[in-house]
Protein backbone atom coordinates (compact mmCIF):
# COMPACT_ATOMS: atom_id res chain seq x y z
CA UNK A 1 0.00 0.00 0.00
CA UNK A 2 1.77 3.52 -0.92
CA UNK A 3 -0.40 5.79 1.27
CA UNK A 4 2.04 8.27 2.64
CA UNK A 5 -0.67 10.56 4.35
CA UNK A 6 -0.57 8.62 7.54
CA UNK A 7 3.27 9.05 7.78
CA UNK A 8 2.71 12.94 7.69
CA UNK A 9 2.65 14.61 11.12
CA UNK A 10 -0.22 15.33 13.09
CA UNK A 11 -0.14 19.05 11.92
CA UNK A 12 -0.09 18.77 8.41
CA UNK A 13 -3.27 16.00 8.32
CA UNK A 14 -7.02 17.47 7.56
CA UNK A 15 -10.07 15.67 8.97
CA UNK A 16 -13.32 15.72 9.39
CA UNK A 17 -14.64 16.40 12.46
CA UNK A 18 -18.48 17.79 12.16
CA UNK A 19 -21.00 16.78 9.12
CA UNK A 20 -24.21 18.77 8.71
CA UNK A 21 -26.97 17.07 5.99
CA UNK A 22 -30.12 18.24 4.87
CA UNK A 23 -31.41 15.76 2.47
CA UNK A 24 -34.53 13.83 0.80
CA UNK A 25 -33.61 11.03 2.51
CA UNK A 26 -32.54 12.13 6.21
CA UNK A 27 -31.87 15.06 7.66
CA UNK A 28 -28.98 14.98 10.39
CA UNK A 29 -26.26 12.04 10.23
CA UNK A 30 -28.11 9.64 12.16
CA UNK A 31 -31.15 9.74 9.42
CA UNK A 32 -28.83 10.20 6.61
CA UNK A 33 -26.88 6.87 7.69
CA UNK A 34 -30.15 5.09 7.55
CA UNK A 35 -31.15 6.19 4.59
CA UNK A 36 -28.11 5.11 3.09
CA UNK A 37 -28.19 2.05 4.73
CA UNK A 38 -31.57 1.16 3.38
CA UNK A 39 -31.56 2.54 -0.01
CA UNK A 40 -34.19 5.05 0.91
CA UNK A 41 -35.75 6.83 -1.94
CA UNK A 42 -36.14 10.79 -2.02
CA UNK A 43 -38.62 11.00 -5.17
CA UNK A 44 -41.79 12.36 -4.92
CA UNK A 45 -43.92 15.12 -7.04
CA UNK A 46 -42.48 18.27 -7.62
CA UNK A 47 -44.16 20.96 -5.09
CA UNK A 48 -42.01 24.08 -4.65
CA UNK A 49 -43.00 25.55 -8.17
CA UNK A 50 -46.54 25.05 -10.63
CA UNK A 51 -45.29 21.98 -13.38
CA UNK A 52 -48.17 22.19 -15.31
CA UNK A 53 -47.32 21.52 -19.27
CA UNK A 54 -44.47 19.11 -18.28
CA UNK A 55 -45.25 15.78 -19.04
CA UNK A 56 -43.65 14.36 -15.76
CA UNK A 57 -42.31 16.37 -12.98
CA UNK A 58 -40.86 14.39 -9.95
CA UNK A 59 -38.49 15.43 -7.77
CA UNK A 60 -36.48 14.74 -4.56
CA UNK A 61 -37.17 17.66 -2.03
CA UNK A 62 -36.56 18.19 1.31
CA UNK A 63 -39.55 17.64 3.16
CA UNK A 64 -39.34 18.61 6.54
CA UNK A 65 -36.94 21.24 6.89
CA UNK A 66 -37.59 23.68 9.43
CA UNK A 67 -34.92 26.40 9.10
CA UNK A 68 -36.48 28.77 12.08
CA UNK A 69 -35.20 26.02 14.22
CA UNK A 70 -31.49 26.25 12.82
CA UNK A 71 -31.34 29.96 12.63
CA UNK A 72 -29.66 31.97 16.04
CA UNK A 73 -29.00 35.38 14.41
CA UNK A 74 -30.77 35.42 10.92
CA UNK A 75 -34.49 35.50 10.41
CA UNK A 76 -36.07 33.32 8.00
CA UNK A 77 -37.33 36.00 6.06
CA UNK A 78 -33.96 37.85 5.32
CA UNK A 79 -32.63 34.14 3.53
CA UNK A 80 -33.55 32.41 0.54
CA UNK A 81 -33.98 29.15 1.10
CA UNK A 82 -30.73 28.18 -0.43
CA UNK A 83 -28.95 30.17 2.24
CA UNK A 84 -31.27 28.95 4.55
CA UNK A 85 -30.00 25.48 3.91
CA UNK A 86 -26.36 26.27 3.84
CA UNK A 87 -26.64 28.16 7.24
CA UNK A 88 -28.47 25.69 8.99
CA UNK A 89 -25.99 22.82 7.53
CA UNK A 90 -23.49 24.99 8.74
CA UNK A 91 -24.86 25.51 11.78
CA UNK A 92 -25.68 21.62 12.20
CA UNK A 93 -21.96 20.66 11.67
CA UNK A 94 -20.52 23.02 13.94
CA UNK A 95 -22.71 21.13 16.83
CA UNK A 96 -22.19 18.08 15.67
CA UNK A 97 -18.15 18.83 15.68
CA UNK A 98 -18.91 19.74 19.53
CA UNK A 99 -17.69 23.25 18.65
CA UNK A 100 -19.78 26.84 20.10
CA UNK A 101 -19.91 29.87 18.62
CA UNK A 102 -17.83 31.31 21.55
CA UNK A 103 -14.73 28.81 20.15
CA UNK A 104 -15.25 29.83 16.63
CA UNK A 105 -14.91 33.67 17.17
CA UNK A 106 -11.68 34.49 17.22
CA UNK A 107 -10.33 31.21 15.48
CA UNK A 108 -9.05 31.62 11.56
CA UNK A 109 -12.26 30.01 9.43
CA UNK A 110 -12.65 29.36 5.63
CA UNK A 111 -16.18 29.60 4.92
CA UNK A 112 -17.07 27.71 1.34
CA UNK A 113 -20.02 26.74 -0.05
CA UNK A 114 -20.82 25.48 -3.56
CA UNK A 115 -24.13 26.55 -5.83
CA UNK A 116 -25.62 25.66 -9.31
CA UNK A 117 -28.24 27.99 -8.90
CA UNK A 118 -28.10 29.96 -5.75
CA UNK A 119 -31.14 32.02 -5.23
CA UNK A 120 -32.30 31.08 -8.33
CA UNK A 121 -35.89 30.18 -6.63
CA UNK A 122 -36.50 33.54 -5.52
CA UNK A 123 -35.28 34.78 -8.81
CA UNK A 124 -38.23 32.57 -10.25
CA UNK A 125 -40.65 34.10 -7.91
CA UNK A 126 -39.94 37.42 -8.72
CA UNK A 127 -40.30 36.72 -12.76
CA UNK A 128 -43.72 35.11 -11.73
CA UNK A 129 -44.85 38.63 -10.29
CA UNK A 130 -43.45 40.85 -12.69
CA UNK A 131 -45.61 38.39 -15.52
CA UNK A 132 -48.41 38.52 -13.13
CA UNK A 133 -48.55 42.56 -12.05
CA UNK A 134 -46.50 44.04 -13.45
CA UNK A 135 -42.93 46.28 -12.08
CA UNK A 136 -45.16 47.42 -9.25
CA UNK A 137 -44.75 43.60 -7.94
CA UNK A 138 -41.06 43.79 -7.30
CA UNK A 139 -40.11 43.19 -3.58
CA UNK A 140 -36.85 45.06 -3.14
CA UNK A 141 -36.63 42.30 -0.05
CA UNK A 142 -36.43 39.51 -1.64
CA UNK A 143 -33.89 41.29 -4.29
CA UNK A 144 -31.85 41.95 -1.36
CA UNK A 145 -30.96 38.27 -0.85
CA UNK A 146 -30.46 36.86 -3.84
CA UNK A 147 -26.65 37.42 -4.59
CA UNK A 148 -25.31 33.93 -4.51
CA UNK A 149 -22.66 35.42 -2.61
CA UNK A 150 -24.88 35.62 0.90
CA UNK A 151 -24.32 31.60 1.21
CA UNK A 152 -21.31 32.27 2.48
CA UNK A 153 -21.98 35.38 4.29
CA UNK A 154 -24.86 34.40 6.21
CA UNK A 155 -23.10 31.28 7.57
CA UNK A 156 -20.13 33.87 9.03
CA UNK A 157 -22.57 35.76 10.13
CA UNK A 158 -24.94 33.12 11.39
CA UNK A 159 -21.68 31.76 13.42
CA UNK A 160 -20.61 35.33 14.47
CA UNK A 161 -17.03 34.70 12.86
CA UNK A 162 -14.61 37.55 12.91
CA UNK A 163 -11.51 36.66 11.39
CA UNK A 164 -13.47 34.45 8.21
CA UNK A 165 -13.13 34.28 4.70
CA UNK A 166 -16.20 33.95 3.18
CA UNK A 167 -16.05 32.27 -0.69
CA UNK A 168 -19.23 31.21 -2.69
CA UNK A 169 -18.14 28.78 -5.47
CA UNK A 170 -20.15 28.49 -8.77
CA UNK A 171 -18.89 25.36 -10.17
CA UNK A 172 -22.33 23.85 -10.86
CA UNK A 173 -22.41 19.92 -10.12
CA UNK A 174 -18.54 19.92 -8.72
CA UNK A 175 -18.84 22.71 -6.20
CA UNK A 176 -19.07 21.19 -3.40
CA UNK A 177 -16.08 19.04 -3.94
CA UNK A 178 -14.45 22.30 -5.06
CA UNK A 179 -15.47 23.93 -1.96
CA UNK A 180 -14.04 20.75 0.02
CA UNK A 181 -10.58 21.11 -1.93
CA UNK A 182 -10.50 25.25 -0.73
CA UNK A 183 -11.05 24.45 3.30
CA UNK A 184 -8.06 21.31 2.73
CA UNK A 185 -5.77 23.95 1.33
CA UNK A 186 -6.66 26.69 3.76
CA UNK A 187 -5.73 24.29 6.43
CA UNK A 188 -2.75 22.28 5.57
CA UNK A 189 -0.99 25.62 4.33
CA UNK A 190 -1.91 27.17 7.75
CA UNK A 191 -4.08 30.24 6.32
CA UNK A 192 -7.06 28.60 8.33
CA UNK A 193 -7.59 26.61 11.54
CA UNK A 194 -10.93 25.79 10.88
CA UNK A 195 -12.79 25.07 7.36
CA UNK A 196 -16.83 25.19 6.86
CA UNK A 197 -17.44 23.84 3.40
CA UNK A 198 -19.79 21.86 1.48
CA UNK A 199 -22.97 23.22 -0.96
CA UNK A 200 -26.25 24.28 -1.26
CA UNK A 201 -28.92 24.31 -3.85
CA UNK A 202 -32.91 24.39 -3.80
CA UNK A 203 -34.98 22.69 -6.77
CA UNK A 204 -36.24 26.33 -8.98
CA UNK A 205 -38.10 26.36 -12.63
CA UNK A 206 -34.89 27.20 -14.23
CA UNK A 207 -32.70 24.95 -13.86
CA UNK A 208 -35.74 22.02 -14.33
CA UNK A 209 -36.72 23.36 -17.66
CA UNK A 210 -33.54 23.48 -19.12
CA UNK A 211 -32.84 20.15 -17.99
CA UNK A 212 -36.13 19.23 -19.03
CA UNK A 213 -35.53 20.77 -22.52
CA UNK A 214 -32.54 18.84 -23.18
CA UNK A 215 -34.38 15.48 -22.66
CA UNK A 216 -32.75 14.34 -19.84
CA UNK A 217 -35.34 14.26 -16.82
CA UNK A 218 -36.09 10.91 -16.11
CA UNK A 219 -40.10 10.11 -15.83
CA UNK A 220 -40.28 8.15 -12.85
CA UNK A 221 -37.12 7.38 -11.10
CA UNK A 222 -33.25 8.05 -11.84
CA UNK A 223 -31.27 4.62 -12.91
CA UNK A 224 -27.80 5.59 -12.64
CA UNK A 225 -25.83 2.74 -14.98
CA UNK A 226 -28.66 0.77 -15.92
CA UNK A 227 -29.11 -0.25 -19.87
CA UNK A 228 -32.84 1.81 -19.52
CA UNK A 229 -31.77 4.56 -17.69
CA UNK A 230 -33.62 7.65 -19.07
CA UNK A 231 -31.57 10.82 -17.48
CA UNK A 232 -31.45 12.47 -13.96
CA UNK A 233 -33.76 13.99 -11.54
CA UNK A 234 -33.69 17.76 -9.91
CA UNK A 235 -33.18 17.38 -5.76
CA UNK A 236 -32.39 19.76 -3.37
CA UNK A 237 -30.77 20.16 0.15
CA UNK A 238 -27.39 20.95 1.22
CA UNK A 239 -24.27 19.12 3.33
CA UNK A 240 -21.38 21.13 4.80
CA UNK A 241 -18.43 19.78 6.72
CA UNK A 242 -16.55 21.07 9.69
CA UNK A 243 -12.70 20.31 8.60
CA UNK A 244 -9.24 20.86 10.99
CA UNK A 245 -5.90 19.99 11.70
CA UNK A 246 -5.59 16.51 13.12
CA UNK A 247 -3.70 17.99 15.88
CA UNK A 248 -6.42 20.28 17.14
CA UNK A 249 -8.92 17.50 16.90
CA UNK A 250 -6.73 14.68 18.90
CA UNK A 251 -5.91 18.06 21.45
CA UNK A 252 -10.03 18.44 21.77
CA UNK A 253 -10.65 15.26 21.64
CA UNK A 254 -12.88 15.32 18.50
CA UNK A 255 -14.58 12.16 17.09
CA UNK A 256 -13.26 12.34 13.36
CA UNK A 257 -15.59 10.46 10.63
CA UNK A 258 -12.62 10.39 7.97
CA UNK A 259 -9.31 12.17 6.61
CA UNK A 260 -9.23 14.36 3.93
CA UNK A 261 -6.09 12.84 1.92
CA UNK A 262 -6.19 14.82 -1.37
CA UNK A 263 -8.00 16.29 -4.20
CA UNK A 264 -7.94 16.92 -7.73
CA UNK A 265 -9.32 19.55 -10.39
CA UNK A 266 -9.41 19.31 -14.00
CA UNK A 267 -11.46 21.88 -16.85
CA UNK A 268 -11.65 21.44 -19.89
CA UNK A 269 -14.24 23.52 -21.48
CA UNK A 270 -15.21 20.74 -24.24
CA UNK A 271 -18.82 20.98 -23.94
CA UNK A 272 -21.66 22.49 -22.36
CA UNK A 273 -23.11 19.65 -20.78
CA UNK A 274 -21.30 16.14 -22.36
CA UNK A 275 -18.45 15.32 -20.34
CA UNK A 276 -15.08 14.17 -21.57
CA UNK A 277 -13.47 11.38 -20.80
CA UNK A 278 -9.45 12.13 -20.48
CA UNK A 279 -10.71 15.10 -18.51
CA UNK A 280 -12.16 12.91 -16.09
CA UNK A 281 -9.58 10.91 -16.18
CA UNK A 282 -6.95 13.24 -15.84
CA UNK A 283 -8.83 14.54 -12.74
CA UNK A 284 -8.78 11.46 -10.73
CA UNK A 285 -5.20 10.59 -11.20
CA UNK A 286 -4.77 14.31 -10.15
CA UNK A 287 -6.41 13.63 -6.89
CA UNK A 288 -5.00 10.14 -6.00
CA UNK A 289 -1.24 11.36 -6.98
CA UNK A 290 -2.23 14.28 -4.22
CA UNK A 291 -3.27 11.96 -1.72
CA UNK A 292 -0.37 9.29 -1.85
CA UNK A 293 -2.75 6.77 -2.93
CA UNK A 294 -2.54 4.33 -5.58
CA UNK A 295 -5.60 3.24 -7.67
CA UNK A 296 -5.14 -0.35 -6.71
CA UNK A 297 -5.67 1.21 -2.63
CA UNK A 298 -9.06 2.59 -3.70
CA UNK A 299 -11.74 0.68 -2.37
CA UNK A 300 -14.69 2.32 -3.21
CA UNK A 301 -15.84 5.15 -5.81
CA UNK A 302 -18.90 7.61 -5.35
CA UNK A 303 -19.48 8.34 -9.02
CA UNK A 304 -20.97 11.81 -10.35
CA UNK A 305 -23.56 9.20 -11.69
CA UNK A 306 -25.84 11.19 -13.16
CA UNK A 307 -28.64 8.49 -14.71
CA UNK A 308 -28.15 9.79 -18.60
CA UNK A 309 -26.79 7.87 -21.58
CA UNK A 310 -23.88 10.14 -21.45
CA UNK A 311 -22.36 11.15 -18.37
CA UNK A 312 -22.65 6.79 -17.02
CA UNK A 313 -20.89 5.76 -20.64
CA UNK A 314 -18.08 8.28 -19.97
CA UNK A 315 -17.41 8.44 -16.32
CA UNK A 316 -17.12 4.31 -16.69
CA UNK A 317 -14.68 4.03 -19.27
CA UNK A 318 -12.82 7.05 -17.61
CA UNK A 319 -12.50 5.22 -14.33
CA UNK A 320 -11.57 1.75 -16.55
CA UNK A 321 -8.74 4.11 -17.92
CA UNK A 322 -7.66 4.58 -14.83
CA UNK A 323 -8.44 1.88 -12.48
CA UNK A 324 -7.14 -1.64 -14.19
CA UNK A 325 -9.84 -3.59 -11.64
CA UNK A 326 -12.13 -1.22 -10.23
CA UNK A 327 -13.46 -0.90 -7.20
CA UNK A 328 -17.29 -0.64 -6.38
CA UNK A 329 -18.62 2.60 -8.01
CA UNK A 330 -22.11 3.44 -6.55
CA UNK A 331 -24.18 6.64 -7.41
CA UNK A 332 -25.75 8.48 -5.03
CA UNK A 333 -28.21 10.00 -7.07
CA UNK A 334 -30.68 7.07 -7.55
CA UNK A 335 -31.75 7.94 -4.30
CA UNK A 336 -31.15 11.62 -3.60
CA UNK A 337 -31.73 13.17 -7.42
CA UNK A 338 -29.39 15.48 -8.62
CA UNK A 339 -28.70 18.05 -5.89
CA UNK A 340 -27.10 20.23 -8.14
CA UNK A 341 -24.13 22.15 -5.78
CA UNK A 342 -24.83 19.82 -3.02
CA UNK A 343 -24.13 17.07 -5.03
CA UNK A 344 -20.80 16.16 -4.48
CA UNK A 345 -20.46 17.53 -0.55
CA UNK A 346 -23.56 15.04 -0.12
CA UNK A 347 -21.31 12.24 -1.26
CA UNK A 348 -18.57 13.38 0.61
CA UNK A 349 -20.64 13.58 3.71
CA UNK A 350 -21.77 9.83 2.28
CA UNK A 351 -18.05 8.39 1.91
CA UNK A 352 -17.32 9.40 5.40
CA UNK A 353 -20.33 7.83 6.68
CA UNK A 354 -19.68 4.63 5.18
CA UNK A 355 -15.86 4.74 6.17
CA UNK A 356 -17.08 5.42 9.94
CA UNK A 357 -20.00 2.96 9.51
CA UNK A 358 -18.23 -0.22 7.61
CA UNK A 359 -21.01 -0.19 4.62
CA UNK A 360 -21.05 0.28 0.75
CA UNK A 361 -24.99 2.81 -0.06
CA UNK A 362 -26.27 0.77 -2.75
CA UNK A 363 -27.53 2.44 -6.53
CA UNK A 364 -30.80 1.67 -6.16
CA UNK A 365 -34.01 1.13 -8.69
CA UNK A 366 -30.84 -0.70 -10.73
CA UNK A 367 -32.29 -3.52 -12.95
CA UNK A 368 -29.80 -4.31 -15.25
CA UNK A 369 -26.29 -2.69 -15.95
CA UNK A 370 -26.08 -1.53 -19.30
CA UNK A 371 -22.55 -3.76 -21.02
CA UNK A 372 -20.57 -0.22 -21.79
CA UNK A 373 -20.67 0.74 -17.69
CA UNK A 374 -18.33 -1.80 -16.60
CA UNK A 375 -18.56 -2.09 -13.10
CA UNK A 376 -20.18 -3.15 -10.12
CA UNK A 377 -22.59 -0.31 -9.13
CA UNK A 378 -23.99 -2.34 -5.78
CA UNK A 379 -27.24 -2.70 -6.94
CA UNK A 380 -30.21 -1.95 -4.56
CA UNK A 381 -29.04 -3.07 -1.54
CA UNK A 382 -26.15 -1.80 1.12
CA UNK A 383 -23.41 -4.20 1.65
CA UNK A 384 -20.92 -4.26 4.56
CA UNK A 385 -17.03 -3.41 3.62
CA UNK A 386 -14.04 -2.40 5.39
CA UNK A 387 -13.51 0.80 3.86
CA UNK A 388 -10.13 2.34 3.78
CA UNK A 389 -9.88 4.92 0.99
CA UNK A 390 -13.02 6.38 -1.22
CA UNK A 391 -13.05 8.49 -3.98
CA UNK A 392 -15.61 10.94 -4.34
CA UNK A 393 -16.38 12.37 -7.98
CA UNK A 394 -17.93 15.23 -9.02
CA UNK A 395 -18.60 16.60 -12.98
CA UNK A 396 -19.79 19.77 -13.97
CA UNK A 397 -21.19 21.58 -16.72
CA UNK A 398 -18.71 22.41 -19.19
CA UNK A 399 -15.81 20.17 -17.63
CA UNK A 400 -15.49 21.58 -14.03
CA UNK A 401 -14.59 18.32 -12.79
CA UNK A 402 -13.32 17.88 -8.93
CA UNK A 403 -12.41 14.47 -7.47
CA UNK A 404 -12.19 14.14 -3.46
CA UNK A 405 -10.59 11.33 -1.74
CA UNK A 406 -10.83 10.27 1.83
CA UNK A 407 -9.51 7.79 3.94
CA UNK A 408 -10.35 6.30 7.26
CA UNK A 409 -8.15 7.76 9.83
CA UNK A 410 -4.75 6.43 11.21
CA UNK A 411 -2.52 7.20 13.69
CA UNK A 412 0.74 7.95 12.55
CA UNK A 413 2.78 4.99 12.10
Amino acid sequence: MCWSAHERPASDRVVITGLGVFSSIGIGVEDFTTGLREGRSGVSPISVFDTDGFAHANGCEVRDFKPEEWLERWSVDNLGRTSQFAVAAARMAVRDAGLTDAGLHDRRVQVSIGTTDGESQDLDHLAERWVESGPESWDPDVTRRVGAGRLSAAVAWELGLRNAEALTLATACSAGNYAIGMGFDAIRVGDADIALCGGADTMCRKSFTAIYRLGTIAPDFCRPFDKDRQGILNGEGAGVLVLERLDHALARGARIYAEVLGYGLSCDAYHPVQPEQSSIARCMRSALADAGVRPEDVDLISAHGTGTKTNDVTESRAIREVFEEPPRTVSLKSMLGHTMGAASSLGAIACSLAITNGFIPPTINHRETDPECEIDCVPNESVTADLRVVQNNGLAFAGNNAVVVLGRHQPRA
